[in-house]
């Protein structure tokens, strides 16, 4: 279990533990380093990453349109199916991003092993009475939507392998592709739009923590 200080933005300005926190990294010149959490990768199959989206796996050419395929929502703008390029994403992250608007879906192009860091969606819309805390830990996106920020304890990663593709729910926090190759092609379906008007990140700095996929 590693410890690590409140981020600074969790205490009121007008209390005495804001005055010491920014009287420290005055002094040191810096915030601390940031604690490393190494997180053991968890396969990725339907079964297992439910929480966050699907994994749509081969299925036999002539089947019907069932629930083990990509349930997608494409609503909010024209959709964009392209290759991305990929080069140089080591096995470690400090930051995660969501889209609010488009279900995501991503895949290895040749079925190479990659992984993705996750946690569950945090829209307001996802989070129940006794879950939310949005009136003291809310936040408003850019875009104009309403979501709490993930929570450290509850970042997971995921290894992909073989001829399967990731679909991710609106919302669901993302970190990734993550690989061990020099480079990666991947398809990659959202909106023409995501990346410009529905891109929100949240920087794990703010909690004083980066992540190590332990692989």
């Amino acid at each position: 279990m590693i410890l690590f200080p409140p981020p600074l933005s969790s205490y009121p300005r007008n209390s005495p533990c804001y005055g010491q926190r920014v009287k420290m990294e005055n002094r040191f010149g810096s915030k601390p380093k940031p604690a490393t959490i190494k997180l053991k990768p968890i396969e990725a199959t339907p079964e297992t990453f439910q929480e966050f989206g699907q994994v749509v796996e081969a299925s036999d050419d002539g089947d019907l349109f069932s629930s083990k395929d990509a349930q997608l929502d494409l609503t909010h703008g024209i959709p964009r199916l392209y290759i991305m390029k990929i080069e140089k994403r080591p096995l470690e992250f400090a930051s995660i991003t969501h889209h609010a608007r488009v279900t995501q879906c991503l895949g290895s192009i040749g079925g190479h092993e990659w992984y993705l860091g996750v946690a569950r969606p945090s829209l307001s819309e996802n989070l129940n009475e006794s879950e939310s805390d949005l009136a003291k830990n809310g936040v408003k996106a850019s875009s104009g939507h309403l979501y709490e920020p993930p929570r450290v304890e509850e970042i997971r990663v995921f290894k992909i392998s073989g001829s399967k593709f990731i679909k991710l729910n609106r919302g669901t926090w993302h970190a990734g592709p993550i690989f061990k190759a020099e480079s990666m092609d991947f398809y990659n379906l959202e909106l023409t739009d995501t990346n410009l008007v529905d891109h929100t990140t949240h920087h794990f700095k703010e909690n004083g923590v980066v992540f190590f996929i332990d692989d």
